[in-house]
């Protein structure tokens, strides 16, 4: 026994080797199978593994009842019979939950470990079957018979088999990185083949019960080909496995460096909070908060998921956190609270907005419906009218009434569609378009929206931005918006849109379809007064640091700013002539220089510099001149039309960067002045030998449109018959080859243009009537309209 003592079995315990066999030489010790004088036998149930004989074993026991059995045994040289349990969790086993079959061993050293348990080192002798139990207590003690191993009656067909078997467990060795390397050492050392095949047996990586299965064979050969069958499953299984970490071997040798480095990047953030799965929480939390429907709330879910399986520093990890950013942003289905008090919104609109009573009405109407239906789903407005008139702060004042949020769409010299539909996420710098941005700026699905300039929409080779808002603008559409960065539909239905424009002439027709339009003309004079005192005054005191007593402004020094200093629709200009005055007063208050407060007219012109020259008179004091009424993108605006007669032979020269139409009109006049010249009492001699040529003034700016008919024949016939035309006299409408005059449009625009330039008396179309009669008849005091039907009463009316 002194070759057990020198074993270490702490140190091969230490390796953490859960069983540990080895063969032995027994050279030295009692070569018999066991003691016949024993007749009753200890029985220790044993868990997680099987005994086999001729097998060396540690069998670590921490049950009170194991302990004594061992110490007893060893005490007394007794063998024991070593049986495993079925139930492997079961502490207090009976008869029934043990093994029929199990090993006899003998005890060779006893080791004390420091906890209470002991460990025996034990060795198998033979197999046996429980023939009897006898008692339980202290432990079990039964009767036995002994199993003897039949020998296989073809040796050279087991021998054969055995070197198979050693020759696959060598392999399995060699591939299984658990296993020690003592291993292959007593593997080497085996002689006998039985005692080879037990060791394999014990010792390869099989269940407890599949070892049993194998201890219960009579027969050598049976076990041996049980066991080659358990062993090469074992074996296939641990090629598989090393396959699958070849290959991951493999693609870690190419990024090893890269990987390691991500690893400790990855451990970083986790201490610190970040990286993908702190990300994924975050967004979680997030969602937790949205209130979305099972649709969205799928598709979330997979972006999430798609998220997590990418790393941390890939590219796409940005691109899809980015987007998932973006989408947990969004205001699913999370509305503000409408406010429909009219009488609250008129009073917010009048205090506003002076003037335009018109618009503020069409405005409190569709609040009205809105109110009753309880239902977006009502026509877009589009506000149309010159720079400067508040068509983008009425849309502000707008969004003030209903209490919604309000957003503001830019859309001057847009050229790609992508900007109001987005972009695919795939691309670099990828984004939502510009309508699910704003609904994220809003905090809210709801907003008043202002598609501001929407007539100054461009088209480029990226597609056409108008034709995408044609799905935005639809209310049978727009219920599910299908923005190419959010890749689903969002629903717009809820959002109020309102766009503004200076001209519709550019806007495409199933736009304007999609709109209702309220056209928003210029302010009168009184008006620009009021807005001047009641707002613009106010602001520039405020902007420039100045207070109520350093600037005063009356009624005739605003009137002679709007008429010498301005030519406008709108405000704008005033507003900065205004500034202009306050930036001279705020100067001489730095300066400390002695001012007087109330500026007089003459100090209005001293500040702002020349008024402009009011010469209309003069200008048209001559044959040939007239005065026209002209629409233009920042409202009306008057112009002249001048004609001269020269020696030729009946020819027609235009000047003045007049457009197609507009040459037309020129000829058209001609034409019929040469068919009617009796009528008109012009000479035959003067037709045929004198040229005529026409010429529009400001040759820099672009001229076109059939409006300028009537003032052209009227000029042509002025010249001819050397007639003035009335000097404060103003004409628009279109000429046909028949002497009919025919209705145009801009007749607000133009009449408004007219009396800021002094013109007392116009000539209108008498088909134009019903527009003056909706223009308010503040706006046309001291100005006489007429209505002519043909050229023969406008040249009655217009010459002297």
């Amino acid at each position: 026994m002194t070759e057990f003592e020198n074993i270490n079995f702490e140190e091969i315990l230490d390796e953490g080797l859960g069983i540990i066999a080895e063969e032995i030489n027994f050279s030295d010790f009692d070569t018999k199978e066991s003691d016949e004088s024993q007749n009753l036998f200890p029985i220790l149930p044993v868990r997680n593994m099987v005994m086999f004989p001729k097998v060396v074993i540690p069998i670590t026991a921490g049950r009170e009842k194991s302990k004594k059995l061992l110490e007893e045994a060893q005490r007394e040289n007794k063998f024991i019979g070593i049986i495993s349990q079925k139930n492997p969790n079961e502490e207090n086993p009976t008869e029934k939950d043990l093994y029929a079959i199990g090993t006899l061993a003998k005890i060779i050293k006893i080791i004390k470990l420091p906890e209470g348990n002991i460990t025996a080192i034990t060795r198998g002798v033979q197999r046996f079957k429980i023939k009897r139990m006898v008692s339980q207590e202290p432990y079990f003690v039964a009767e036995i018979t002994k199993q003897k191993d039949s020998q296989p009656k073809d040796k050279e067909e087991f021998s054969a088999l055995m070197d198979n078997i050693k020759d696959l467990a060598e392999k399995i060795i060699n591939i299984d990185p658990n296993i020690p390397n003592a291993a292959q050492f007593a593997l080497k050392n085996i002689d006998g083949q039985e005692d080879l095949l037990n060791f394999v047996s014990a010792n390869g990586n099989y269940t407890s019960d599949k070892k049993q299965r194998l201890l219960e064979e009579k027969t050598l050969i049976g076990r041996a080909k049980t066991l080659y069958e358990l062993m090469h499953d074992d074996f296939r299984h641990l090629e598989l496995k090393n396959q699958i970490h070849q290959k991951t071997s493999k693609d870690l040798d190419k990024q090893q460096r890269e990987y390691f480095l991500n690893q400790q990047i990855k451990t970083i953030q986790d201490e610190l909070g970040g990286g993908a799965e702190s990300d994924a929480d975050e967004f979680k939390k997030k969602a937790e908060k949205i209130k979305w429907s099972a649709e969205v709330e799928n598709h979330f879910q997979k972006e999430l998921q798609r998220l997590q399986r990418q790393h941390p520093n890939s590219p796409d990890y940005n691109v899809q956190r980015n987007y998932l950013d973006f989408f947990t942003d969004l205001p699913w289905e999370k509305y503000s609270k409408d406010h429909f008090d009219l009488k609250k919104a008129e009073k917010l609109l009048d205090k506003e907005h002076f003037g335009l009573e018109d618009i503020k009405k069409r405005i409190l109407e569709h609040i009205a419906v809105l109110k009753l239906k309880n239902d977006m789903k009502s026509p877009i407005l589009c506000l149309v009218g010159p720079p400067g008139v508040g068509k983008t702060s009425l849309g502000k004042s707008i969004a003030d009434a209903l209490g919604r949020k309000y957003v503001r769409v830019s859309l001057g010299g847009l050229h790609d569609e992508s900007e109001i539909r987005g972009h695919r996420k795939t691309y670099i710098g990828a984004m939502a378009g510009r309508i699910l941005q704003s609904i994220k700026k809003s905090g809210t699905s709801n907003p008043v929206i202002v598609l501001d300039e929407i007539d100054k929409i461009g088209q480029g080779i990226h597609g056409d931005p108008s034709s995408a808002l044609l799905e935005v603008l639809d209310p049978e559409q727009n219920s599910n918006f299908y923005d190419n960065f959010l890749e689903m539909g969002y629903d717009l239905s809820k959002v109020m849109f309102i766009a503004t424009a200076n001209s519709l002439s550019s806007v495409q027709r199933p736009l304007l379809d999609r709109m209702e339009i309220i056209s928003i003309a210029g302010y009168t004079l009184e008006e620009k007064i009021e807005i001047a005192k009641r707002h613009l005054i106010k602001k520039q005191l405020q902007e420039n640091g100045l207070d109520a007593k350093s600037l005063k402004l009356g009624n005739p020094e605003l009137k002679h700013i709007i008429d010498a200093h301005t030519s406008e629709s709108g405000v704008r200009t005033l507003e900065k002539r205004i500034a202009g005055v306050a930036r001279w007063v705020a100067l001489q208050l730095a300066m400390e220089n002695d001012f007087d407060p109330k500026i007089s007219v003459e100090k209005v012109d001293e500040i702002l510099g020349v008024p402009r020259p009011k010469t209309l008179a003069e200008i048209t004091d001559v044959p040939g001149v007239v005065t026209g009424l002209a629409w233009t993108s920042v409202g009306g605006d008057i112009l002249f039309i001048e004609s001269i007669l020269s020696k030729g032979k009946g020819g027609l020269t235009m000047t003045g960067n007049l457009g197609n139409v507009m040459k037309e009109s020129a000829t058209i006049a001609l034409e019929f002045i040469k068919a009617h010249y009796e009528e008109l009492g012009i000479s035959e001699e003067d037709i045929e030998k004198k040229n005529i040529h026409v010429h529009v003034p400001e040759g820099a700016t672009p001229k076109d449109g059939p409006s300028a008919g009537i003032a052209m024949l009227t000029s042509m016939v002025s010249s001819y018959k050397n007639k003035k035309v009335k000097s404060h006299l103003a004409m628009t409408g279109e000429i046909t080859l028949r002497g009919k005059v025919l209705p145009v449009g801009g007749i607000k625009e133009k009449l408004l243009a007219a009396t800021r330039a002094g013109i007392k008396e116009v000539i209108l179309c008498e088909a134009n009537r019903k527009d003056v009669e909706e223009i308010k008849k503040d706006y046309l005091k001291n100005l006489k309209v007429n209505y002519v039907s043909n050229m023969s009463e406008v040249i009655e009316i217009a010459l002297k």
